[in-house]
């Protein structure tokens, strides 16, 4: 069976051809991936592993409710735990610098558009 043609290279201005199934030609494909891991991978899944699911789950038992809706008198329960000075400024995940939300606190916290240190709760 025939394999595919070489293709052009996916890497603007380059004359070589990649190898059958590649976009991109051997020099431009270590570069490319380079980009991709430090600029656009996602890095999140270093900082929320199975040690965060057993720190959220314990917080999440201790305080059942949201926080910023028992301040208010409403009584809602907590979905989600939050960090009140995130991780990306220097935080920790000790009980301290945590807080149990609902949904909606937090998506408050985050800001509407998801952007990130848009509100900082008092502790």
């Amino acid at each position: 069976m025939p394999t595919k043609p070489n293709r052009p290279c996916r890497y603007q201005g380059c004359p070589n051809l990649a190898t059958s199934g590649e976009q991109y030609c051997p020099q431009h494909k270590a570069k490319t991936e380079q980009f991709y891991n430090k600029y656009q991978r996602p890095n999140d899944k270093h900082a929320y592993g199975r040690a965060w699911k057993r720190i959220r789950d314990r917080k999440i038992k201790e305080n059942p409710l949201c926080e910023e809706c028992l301040k208010v008198g409403i009584i809602k329960a907590a979905e989600e735990v939050h960090h009140i000075l995130p991780l990306a400024d220097g935080g920790t995940s000790e009980r301290s610098n945590l807080i149990s939300l609902c949904r909606s606190c937090h998506l408050k916290a985050h800001g509407e558009l998801g952007t990130r240190k848009t509100h900082r709760f008092d502790s």
